[in-house]
């Protein structure tokens, strides 16, 4: 079973930046993607944005294109997530989410970390 442990989330300022990290543990680690959602209370979980775990294309939402940026250390087992000029709408949990090989989507979550932006 794989273990995902998300970090970095906190409170900031609109127009500041955070950097997320995702570092997946607990057997031979091997997926087809990473990904990141949130959600805001009262609102639906939302897709931010993923990466190919081999290859390394990526893909975001409409809603954080241009300001947040996903990469992947592959021997750290490593996702990362930094995210610029933030605004208050993008004030929610943050959750780490991979595609393991063999798996049909994201099955495996981490616990989720608390982003704050203040206006």
């Amino acid at each position: 079973q794989v273990q995902l442990v998300e970090s970095g989330g906190g409170l900031v300022q609109a127009g500041g930046s955070l950097r997320l990290s995702c570092t997946a543990s607990g057997r031979t680690f091997s997926a087809y993607a990473m990904a990141w959602f949130r959600q805001a209370p009262g609102k639906d979980r939302e897709f931010v944005s993923h990466i190919r775990w081999s290859g390394g294309s990526t893909h975001y939402a409409d809603s954080v294109k241009g300001r947040f940026s996903i990469s992947r250390h592959k021997t750290r087992n490593t996702v990362y997530l930094q995210m610029n000029n933030l605004k208050p709408e993008d004030t929610a949990v943050y959750y780490c989410a991979a595609h393991l090989v063999g798996a049909d989507d994201y099955g495996s979550w981490g616990q989720g970390t608390q982003v704050t932006v203040s206006s």
